[in-house]
């Protein structure tokens, strides 16, 4: 619900570990490590080649250098890609192109770490995980998208050569075609069908972990609504509507802006990159989900704020519910303090808050330490991640 990494298996990720696709009965992945060997079955191979793609090499490479720092740096593919995309070059339809291959694949990794595991014939763990990322965005063209299968499989074998070497190119090349075999529903039919349990069927169909079905369940359970699983799980993984936040007290909605219907300082994009409005705000708008928005509000608005009262966010990364607790406490005279544990996360962080007027102070610490030191008014732990 936070502006954490793109959900993916949610890795997209789903909180921190959205991005990982779900567990299922044909085989989990093994380590995420860059590089690739010459022998792509083979994860404890040294040789082989790792050329790295040059900047501005299109869409693919950028998706699949996304995907990459995502599986072996935790990095927050909202975060990169845009910047990456700028780097590139890309615009328009190559732009939307890179924008779908990340996202659609991590969102679906669950799903297509089932069908690659079923296509190879061997368990994830024993793909090297350079070679499995690029099938993974050659199964998601193959399956959920308009590219014919030639080009999806031609540039995938073509990327994973000049990744990994030519064996690797070979066995991928052998992987894909067995994928497109079979359509998206037929893939989905066989995988069910292989399920051991309900739960592993809907992790296979909707591309999320057993543990969050499970947990999915028991809520809608508690309600009376347990009729409603399947609908809940579909529509989380509907393609997001790209939402903007207006810092409180500093940007205003842009007139004629659709508002967000429950965030007072959101509103809907309509349509364009969304990189340019932020810059031209000085990073008073940004790119932030509403449920972000929302658990930053919910600290600042559930009781009136008196002027010198000092607040925590005491896990802050990525930093956009910090950026609006700065923009409130300036409103209301308040003191706000951040603490996040990874130095790089941190940096994020103070990146965030950097268009806001107020001095953020940012410790790098464990927050069951933080938090104890000091007296607060207000703590804001939002760890959707635990």
């Amino acid at each position: 619900m936070s502006d954490e990494r793109d959900r993916a298996g949610k890795s997209g990720a789903r909180g921190s570990g959205a991005k990982r696709g779900p567990q299922h009965p044909i085989g989990k992945s093994g380590p995420h490590r860059a590089g690739g060997p010459a022998r792509p079955f083979d994860k404890n191979s040294t040789t082989g080649g790792t050329e790295r793609p040059a900047p501005g090499r299109g869409p693919r490479w950028v998706a699949y250098d996304t995907l990459r720092a995502v599986h072996t740096s935790d990095a927050y593919a909202n975060l990169l890609l845009p910047r990456a995309i700028t780097r590139a070059g890309l615009s328009g339809p190559d732009a939307a192109l890179a924008t779908e291959l990340t996202y659609g694949t991590l969102r679906r990794e669950g799903t297509y770490d089932a069908i690659i595991a079923d296509a190879a014939a061997r368990p994830l763990s024993a793909i090297d995980p350079a070679v499995l990322d690029a099938l993974r965005l050659g199964t998601h063209q193959l399956v959920a998208m308009r590219i014919p299968t030639h080009a999806a499989v031609n540039e995938t074998v073509r990327q994973v050569r000049q990744a990994a070497g030519k064996p690797a190119a070979g066995f991928a090349n052998a992987v894909l075609r067995r994928v497109s075999e079979r359509t998206r529903d037929e893939w989905l039919d066989r995988l069910e069908a292989a399920a051991r349990s309900d739960d592993e069927r809907l992790a296979v169909r909707y591309a999320h972990p057993v543990w969050v079905i499970r947990a999915f369940r028991r809520a809608l359970d508690a309600e009376g609504r347990a009729d409603e699983l399947a609908l809940l799980l579909e529509a989380d993984n509907v393609s997001p509507v790209v939402t903007f936040a207006a810092l409180p007290g500093l940007a205003e909605i842009p007139a004629g802006a659709e508002a967000t219907p429950y965030s007072p300082i959101g509103f809907r994009s309509a349509g364009g990159d969304p990189a340019a409005l932020v810059t031209a705000s000085g990073g008073r708008v940004r790119v932030q989900d509403e449920g972000s928005q929302l658990a930053a509000l919910a600290l600042t608005r559930a009781l009136p704020v008196r002027e010198g009262e000092r607040w925590l966010d005491l896990c802050a990364a990525p930093g956009g519910k910090t950026a609006v607790l700065a923009a409130e406490a300036l409103a209301h005279g308040a003191l706000l303090e951040a603490n996040e544990l990874s130095p790089a996360r941190a940096g994020l962080v103070r990146d965030s808050v950097a268009g806001v007027p107020l001095e953020v102070p940012v410790s790098e610490e464990d927050g069951r330490a933080r938090a104890g030191r000091g007296r607060y008014d207000r703590i804001l732990v939002d760890a959707p991640c635990t």
